[in-house]
């Protein structure tokens, strides 16, 4: 059963899909049903975090008195990459108590810090983790089941495929990650994509707006609502450099590029796509500009270990002095390469926010005169 869901980019009907976080809350609620049932049912359905209820076959259910298995096909829809058609295969046992989660075989562990879960958990980001904990207790409750579940996802395949995901170079072994935030998977082709950031601009500029923010996706949305940016944005995911080519052609006074400095670092070394398919030079960047601004070579050593920018920050946020002028030096490097890109032509003011998450408003370059709201970290 096809999930019937679909965009439309550029006339064309893209059918959606769902995340491996959404197959293993789909699992896990399947698999306490029967357990708490004692008869595996043929489907099942959770709704997302973007609203949408997603409805799934249940395929190789097994139950006995004290577990039940259940497993769901992910479905990428035509946004297809290496865990499309993968078996997401979920045990849930009864407890004494609570409700328990871990990750089987074929689900990676994280081996670094500095990623969504700690070091020696299974690579289960938070969101996929809070929908099987909410479908879940939601089963619990309607049997007045009192007592606890161990949820175990496994995916049989997900060593192989494994190695075809960046997972390994980011700390990441053993398996795939179950992750998604919206829980649904929306395909857009790379010039689908680009052709969409130039028409949202266009409306931007038809609007009359002077002004325009670029910014790579949600966590910059985030940001410049909560900060109280109000001028229009667009958010460009990694093609930022064709957002910025498109916001100079149709000549706004003011351009504003605003983004986590874990993807607008890779503009310091003039990479204007940031997806990790084009390369990944974060640490040597941090690296090399913490060098120049007095770090020793332990600490760029312990930099180049790092797989976050949080992380790399982290090893130097003791001396704050030394932090602030790395952080500095980054953002004029990636002002630099900014103003190249843009050339002489363009003479209005284009310049540069960055953040994380975990720090929040790291800084910005001289020309930028927003005041920003939450500075905290």
């Amino acid at each position: 059963m096809a999930f019937e869901r679909y965009v439309y980019v550029n006339g064309k009907k893209l059918r959606c899909g769902f995340t491996t976080g959404t197959c293993a809350a789909i699992a896990s609620k399947a698999a306490v049903k029967a357990l708490l049932e004692g008869q595996v049912p043929l489907t099942c359905s959770v709704l997302t975090p973007k609203n949408i209820e997603v409805d799934a076959e249940i395929i190789n259910g097994a139950v006995s008195e004290n577990f039940a298995i259940c497993s769901v096909i992910k479905d990428g829809g035509d946004d297809i990459d290496a865990t499309n058609g993968l078996e997401i295969v979920v045990k849930a046992e009864k407890i004494k108590s609570g409700i328990v989660i871990n990750g089987g075989k074929g689900v990676g562990r994280i081996t670094k810090s500095g990623l969504d879960q700690p070091v020696g958990n299974a690579a289960i980001n938070s969101v996929p983790l809070k929908m099987i904990r909410e479908n879940v207790l939601e089963i619990c409750r309607h049997y007045n089941y009192m007592s606890g579940i161990k949820i175990t996802v496994s995916v049989p395949e997900g060593e192989r495929v494994a190695a075809k995901t960046f997972n390994p170079n980011i700390g990441i072994e053993g398996g795939i990650s179950i992750i998604g935030t919206s829980g649904i998977v929306e395909p857009r082709s790379v010039r689908a994509i680009v052709e969409t950031i130039k028409l949202e601009i266009n409306v931007i500029k038809s609007s009359k707006s002077k002004s325009i923010a670029i910014t790579l996706g949600n966590y910059g949305e985030s940001f410049l609502i909560e900060n109280e940016i109000n001028i229009p944005y667009v958010k460009c995911s990694n093609f930022i450099g064709e957002a910025i080519d498109e916001a100079v052609k149709k000549n706004f006074d003011n351009i504003l590029v605003v983004g986590h400095l874990g993807k607008l670092i890779k503009l310091a070394g003039n990479m204007f796509n940031t997806h990790s398919d084009y390369g990944d030079c974060r640490m040597e960047i941090f690296g090399v500009h913490a060098a120049m601004c007095g770090a020793d070579n332990k600490l760029i050593k312990n930099i180049m270990e790092c797989v976050t920018i949080d992380a790399a920050i982290s090893v130097i946020e003791y001396d704050k002095e030394l932090l602030r002028d790395v952080i500095n030096s980054i953002i004029e490097r990636i002002q630099f390469y900014i103003e190249k890109r843009v050339g002489n032509s363009f003479n209005k003011n284009i310049g540069v926010i960055v953040f994380t998450n975990k720090y929040g408003i790291l800084g910005k370059s001289l020309n930028v005169d927003y005041k920003i709201k939450n500075n905290g970290g």
